[in-house]
């Protein structure tokens, strides 16, 4: 093995300059695809947690009543055989008649975090300057705190003002920014004809601009009075252990409560698609990088067989089998990879962590002033695999080449 390593690296050093070409190349389209995977995984993870943070795992509204249809079978003989029963249409009704006895339903689901219901209406908003319309939520705070991250997203005044004051509103940045308000200022909601001042307690920031334009938090009693509705709520919103069992829990308490249940997966299986193509995208472009590293590698590697043809001549007649010349040349190609892979991970890594500070300011689907990045080794794992397929590639052809050199052939030409 040793023998086979240093006649390698003799053949790899005849052509210097055009290895480290190639090896250059390996390991920036390494680095490269650390770091847009990084980045576009990034983006992606922040906005799940915004989502989570601001809508909750899970959405509980609207019960249905399915219609059932007997399906009936017939045998071979033409007579009945049984039926199957098949759903084939379902009616809503709006929102969530009993939440309590819901709630308690729910919290016997082991990945159960919390639960928070939440009663929502139509509301005009006005300020001292200006007048917009939006949506009130009433909430239970404790409750839908622990299924949000509604605590964590104050940028002006104080929960603790809200939670003590039962005519306080929690406003939008996007919404107080239009209306000029800020904490300790009084705003008039309106609903069928009612109007009602409010005290503004702190102003919150989601960062997904078309929930800060419009929410208004308030309590729930508050709400109730407000809307008119002394009973019942618009939708659960759940909070699980596990977000990723989202859709399975979902199912299950579609069966359990008869009730609409939508998973964030679910909700947000548009914006999720986006961020998957464009790590495909990512990923594709830059593995061009690799590809034409592989190119160059090839062509350096059959310009060694070709130029070496009397030393593999040598080699064969001291007892080198086909297998081992073949092994020689791969691994000329191993050794390419391994420092190209090695390189490459340390530029991904300081990459990763050079644009992690760049500061950069997002508005719209999430809130964020700094490139966000992902440190994940799945990334690594995964350039290196792309680029192992490359080099075994353009290593294999060139070493099957050699290897079926013959040796008395090659012999018999040099000495004419």
């Amino acid at each position: 093995m040793r023998t086979n390593l240093e006649i390698a690296l003799r053949f790899l050093l005849a052509r210097r300059r055009s290895m480290t070409m190639s090896l250059a190349g390996i390991a920036f389209g390494v680095g490269f695809i650390i770091l847009t995977q990084a980045i576009t995984t990034g983006f992606q993870e922040f906005f799940i947690r915004t989502i989570l943070g601001t809508d909750g795992a899970l959405r509980v509204e609207d019960k249905f009543q399915a219609t059932v249809v007997n399906m009936g079978a017939i045998d071979a003989a033409g007579r009945a055989a049984g039926g199957v029963a098949v759903e084939s249409s379902r009616k809503y009704q709006e929102g969530v008649a009993e939440p309590r006895r819901l709630i308690d339903a729910i919290k016997r689901f082991p990945d159960t975090a919390g639960v928070s219901e939440v009663l929502r209406g139509n509301a005009g908003i006005q300020s001292a300057t200006r007048e917009e319309s939006g949506q009130v939520y009433g909430i239970e705070l404790e409750n839908h705190m622990a299924v949000s991250d509604l605590g964590r997203q104050i940028v002006a005044g104080n929960m603790d003002d809200f939670r003590k004051t039962p005519s306080g509103v929690l406003v939008g940045s996007a919404l107080a920014n239009r209306l000029r308000l800020r904490p300790g200022d009084s705003v008039l909601l309106s609903h069928g004809g009612r109007s009602t001042r409010y005290r503004v307690s702190a102003i919150y920031e989601t960062g997904i601009r078309d929930i800060d334009k419009v929410r208004v938090f308030m309590h729930l009693g508050e709400a109730r009075v407000l809307l008119r509705k002394p009973h019942g709520a618009s939708y659960l919103q759940i909070g699980l252990k596990n977000p990723g069992r989202a859709p399975e829990i979902a199912r299950q308490i579609e069966l359990m409560a008869s009730h609409r249940a939508a998973s964030w997966q679910e909700r947000e299986k548009v914006w999720l698609d986006v961020f998957r193509f464009f790590r495909i995208l990512a990923a594709i472009t830059v593995f061009t990088i690799v590809v034409v590293a592989g190119l160059g590698m090839f062509n350096t590697l059959a310009m060694i067989v070709m130029e070496k043809t009397r030393e593999i001549a040598i080699l064969r007649s001291m007892g080198y089998t086909r297998l081992d010349i073949a092994f020689v040349f791969m691994l000329q190609g191993g050794l390419v990879f391994a420092a190209g892979a090695a390189l490459g991970w340390v530029l991904g890594a300081l990459g990763t962590w050079g644009v992690s500070s760049v500061p950069v300011s997002v508005r719209g689907i999430f809130s964020t002033d700094h490139i966000v990045v992902a440190w994940d080794f799945a990334h690594y794992a995964g350039a290196a695999l792309a680029a192992a397929a490359v080099v075994l590639v353009a290593s294999w052809m060139p070493a099957r080449r050699a290897a079926l050199l013959e040796p008395a052939a090659i012999i018999r030409g040099a000495s004419q």
